[in-house]
């Protein structure tokens, strides 16, 4: 009788206590419930704000804008943080197995919170002995994506309260996590974690990590390469492999014992491959590395206004991933920056040479002298123009003297040699001095049936030489602009029969010249007096056979010409324009020098053909630029005159020695300044058009001789060595052959008559005497 009472008893006791639990229990719930409400709904602007279902559609993460070449290879990137997104086919089996085998464990199981590793954290946090990290693979994502710790929108009043502020943050990432899951698929959810997690050396992303550290695609990735990459997520910098390999190699192993210990692999191979060394194929990506770094600044100049037409802002282009499709072709690219590196490599040789012991800064001892003398303070001069020198001026004031001790001033530094960057100890007017010494190069290759560029190389090194030779820079063109005074005179009726004398030609007030009358001698300063043939008198490069034709068709119809056939800025409105004194960009000569080979056509030079968005939707396509401005008939008489350079006697006849003239048809100009201060060269076949420049940054800076410092030297060799490799090349398209011939056009020799005229009664090129120069270039004088 005894027990019933004393349960009823105890019942009574209790029932009060019960019911204040299951009271605190309700009471927790729906505290839950509305703190997940509060939560959510960022109530009294408590929690700072949650992702909603659009951010989860459109998460902000940055993507690189690529930049992709005709032959579909990526030339470079645009980006602030290097991320380019990888799909689930591309992930390999091995890297998803040491991922899962490290990071989430039940990452197929939990629906974004893995409640047992949660309480192993509890734990751990109640025994002091903490047990690693409970966060699973989807809360890792939504902090990833959504940036919860640092965007001002996500942080509320209580985030100013610092374990309250921790809490919230958790909170947000389960939640988040939870939404994530219920949105997404597992494949999903693991292609965006392995494209937003952060890998140090500026890789964002497995593939640009792959890129980064192996110089492969993540499909290439090799187990133990994986498990190096898996193990560098919980501190990219601490286990990157490049600056701390026994960090890195530790925490790799710790990698493939987990995958041991979840059967990702056996034992055997787990204790084999922790034997293998760390093999790094580091090449991280930056905009002053990698391929086509000229042309890639350029783009980035050019397209930020198109975007903005376009409706987006320019800090898009490093955000939004556009696919920025070019005319380049990665192969003739390639072979366009070997031929510069070659070539440069040995004219730097020869210039060091011909300058040991010696300034190269100089100028002439006086006008009409052969010798030369170094320009006193050219380096200090120099020095006052840079921005260590604007730095020290405010930090110094206006005392000179103390702003140039400054930079006397021995300091460590990483300097450019064609050896190879080089490690020394030197003072800022030390290393101008070693610039200053430096030739540069200009570059550009294009289809002229289009404009497609499909080579450019601005100088010969990106990291040390910022200025770009091929749009940037303009430059005195010498002889590479007398096509432009010929083909004035031919399409104003001067006929390629007609012959011309080698002798003086003066021109005076009657022409525009005031004070002493002006006689362009040719380069030797000699006169053969001999009678020659349009085409001989360009393919040696006779200047005063230029004065001739400007003399009588006039500076101001040649620079109509000019302009029109696509050169911009302004032209010397005078004689001496016919030995090319006015500047020019390389940039404009290829352009201009294409209407030749295209049958009278001007194709505006293009580099772009269209951009896509990240999700492959085009936002701009762009077509080639092209008018016609000379006839067909015109254009080719251009084409057989500039084709006697290459001839035998000609100035670019040297180009035989790359083989590019056996069963081709090239035609060429080359081109020097006064003082060789400029190199020139313009290549032209049927389907393709090269130009170089190669000159002193400075203009001072330059050889003292024509036979080191002409054209056909200093600039031609580039774009042998250049077409040499295109033709070695069977898959390109651009193969040897010959300038199409208008219909109707009769040529013999050197002359060629439209389809309506006849031959004089004596053929022109048997009448004219050969030319008595011999293969120099020419120099304007």
């Amino acid at each position: 009788m005894k027990l019933p009472i004393i349960k009823n008893l105890a019942a009574g006791k209790y029932k009060g206590l019960i019911n204040i639990v299951y009271s605190l229990f309700y009471l927790g719930v729906a505290g839950f419930l509305f703190f997940i409400i509060a939560l959510n709904f960022n109530l009294f602007w408590l929690f700072g704000k949650m992702p909603g279902v659009d951010d989860l559609d459109n998460p902000k993460s940055e993507i690189a804008s690529e930049i992709i070449s005709s032959d579909g290879k990526v030339l470079g990137k645009f980006f602030f943080e290097n991320r380019s997104p990888v799909t689930f086919e591309e992930i390999p089996d091995n890297f998803i197995n040491a991922l899962i085998a490290t990071e989430d464990v039940r990452f197929t199981k939990h629906s974004g919170i893995d409640a047992r590793s949660m309480l192993r954290v509890f734990g751990g946090l109640l025994t002091l002995s903490p047990k690693g990290g409970g966060s699973t693979i989807s809360q890792q994502l939504a902090k990833n994506l959504f940036k919860l710790r640092q965007d001002e929108e996500y942080e509320g009043i209580l985030y100013k309260v610092p374990l309250v502020r921790t809490f919230v943050i958790k909170a947000k990432e389960w939640v988040t996590s939870i939404k994530l899951e219920r949105r997404y698929t597992k494949q999903e959810i693991l292609v965006m974690y392995l494209n937003t997690i952060e890998f140090s050396s500026g890789a964002y992303g497995l593939k640009s990590a792959a890129k980064t550290y192996f110089k492969k695609l993540p499909k290439n990735l090799s187990q133990v390469e994986s498990a190096l990459l898996v193990g560098m997520i919980q501190n990219p910098s601490r286990f990157n492999p490049k600056f701390f390999p026994k960090n890195s190699i530790e925490r790799r192993n710790t990698v493939l014992s987990q995958m041991v210990k979840f059967n990702k692999i056996t034992p055997e191979e787990g204790d084999e491959l922790k034997e293998l060394p760390i093999e790094l194929n580091y090449s991280p990506e930056s905009h002053n590395n990698g391929m086509a770094q000229y042309l890639r600044a350029y783009i980035k100049d050019w397209i930020k206004p198109e975007l903005k037409k376009l409706g987006y802002k320019e800090s898009d282009l490093y955000t939004k991933g556009f696919k920025i499709y070019t005319t380049i072709d990665s192969r003739m690219q390639a072979y366009a920056e070997d031929a510069v590196n070659t070539h440069m490599k040995d004219q730097q040789a020869k210039f060091y040479a011909h300058w040991r012991g010696r300034n190269p800064w100089v100028q002439r001892k006086s006008p009409n002298s052969n010798q030369y003398i170094e320009i006193p303070n050219f380096i200090e001069n120099a020095a006052k123009r840079t921005g260590y020198y604007q730095a020290m001026k405010r930090k110094l004031g206006n005392d000179n003297e103390a702003i140039m001790a400054a930079m006397n001033e021995k300091m460590p530094m990483r300097i450019f040699t064609w050896e190879g960057e080089k490690d020394t100890v030197m003072s800022h007017i030390d290393s101008l001095k070693h610039y200053k010494k430096f030739l540069n190069i200009g570059m550009m290759a294009m289809d002229p049936r289009n404009g497609n560029i499909k080579a450019w190389v601005g100088g010969i090194n990106f990291k040390y030489f910022k200025f770009d030779n091929v749009y940037q820079s303009r430059r005195q063109p010498g002889s590479t602009f007398k096509p432009f005074v010929y083909v004035t005179a031919i399409d104003n009726g001067f006929s390629t029969c007609e012959t011309v004398v080698d002798e003086p030609i003066t021109f005076g007030r009657e022409d525009g010249v005031y004070g002493a009358p002006y006689t362009p001698k040719n380069s030797d300063g000699k006169y053969s007096y001999q009678s020659m043939t349009l085409r001989q008198a360009l393919g040696q490069s006779i200047n005063s056979v230029s004065a001739r034709l400007i003399k009588e068709f006039k500076p101001s119809r040649v620079i109509e010409y000019a302009h029109m056939l696509g050169i911009t800025g302004e032209l010397a409105n005078s004689p001496s324009l016919c030995l090319g004194v006015s500047d020019v960009r390389l940039f404009d000569m290829v352009g201009g020098y294409g209407v030749f080979a295209n049958q009278g056509k001007h194709s505006q030079p293009m580099v772009v053909v269209r951009i896509e968005d990240k999700h492959g939707d085009v936002i701009k396509e762009y077509l080639p630029d092209q008018k016609e401005v000379l006839s067909k008939e015109t254009a080719y008489k251009m084409v057989h005159l500039m084709r006697g350079a290459t001839l035998p006697g000609g100035t670019a006849s040297g180009l035989g020695r790359y083989g590019i003239l056996d069963g081709n048809e090239v035609a060429g100009k080359t081109g020097t300044t006064s003082n060789y201060s400029d190199g020139w060269f313009m290549g032209m076949t049927q389907d393709l058009i090269g130009g170089v420049w190669v000159g002193g940054e400075d203009r001072a800076v330059h050889f003292q001789s024509i036979a080191l410092g002409q054209g056909a030297r200093m600039a031609m060799p580039a774009w042998g060595l250049f077409m040499q490799k295109v033709y070695a090349d069977k898959t390109l398209e651009f193969k040897k052959g010959k300038f199409i011939i208008p219909d109707g056009v009769r040529i013999s020799g050197d002359c060629v008559l439209n389809p309506n005229e006849g031959f004089p009664t004596q053929d022109a090129a048997q009448t004219a005497q050969p030319a008595l120069k011999p293969a120099d270039d020419d120099d304007l004088l």
